[in-house]
């Protein structure tokens, strides 16, 4: 008798325990701490704010090449970023009922976005140095985190620059690769 109602607890238990899992809401990490290793190399902090609302806070070095004509020079330049979001995850219950991965936020959003980067710390006597600018603008992006937390994201929207010499609207993308660390 004893048993049958030790199965009986245990039963009610089991099947509250996955309705508890079916009804509870899908929801963006807390805190998130990432290292993007590859093309924008840096590290990322995104702390959620609701359910679906998050600010990321990046910091890494971004590097590109010129070239010069006319002295037929050409030159690396690295120059370290800030980069701020205000993101809303949009699709988090469409994954989650799709049976689609949701953990570490992996998802689509929309952001606000701000870049600032700072003077270039490599400069080259035959170019203007890189001056400092701030990038702001309103993208989309989709972010996916995989097992072994190795993370993917894609960002891209219209956006406007502004540094000491001009003001003028850029395509603002962006593509990384890193992998999130932590719980």
């Amino acid at each position: 008798m004893k048993k049958k109602y030790l199965f009986l607890l245990l039963s009610v238990l089991f099947i509250n325990a996955a309705n508890a899992q079916d009804d509870a809401p899908v929801s963006v990490v807390k805190n998130q701490f990432k290292i993007n290793a590859l093309l924008l190399p840096g590290f990322v902090y995104e702390h959620g704010f609701t359910a679906k609302n998050t600010l990321y806070s990046e910091a890494s070095l971004v590097f590109g090449y010129r070239h010069n004509s006319w002295y037929n020079e050409s030159s690396w330049f690295f120059t370290p970023r800030i980069t701020e979001q205000f993101r809303h995850y949009y699709n988090l219950e469409k994954r989650a009922t799709k049976g689609k991965r949701t953990a570490f936020n992996s998802g689509n959003f929309v952001a606000l976005n701000a870049n600032y980067d700072f003077k270039s710390i490599s400069t080259n006597s035959w170019f203007n140095e890189y001056e400092p600018s701030l990038t702001v603008g309103a993208i989309w992006g989709l972010q996916r985190t995989y097992k072994g937390k190795f993370n993917l994201e894609f960002n891209a929207g219209p956006g406007v620059n502004f540094d000491k010499n001009d003001t003028e609207f850029i395509p603002i993308i962006n593509f990384s690769i890193g992998w999130v660390i932590g719980k």
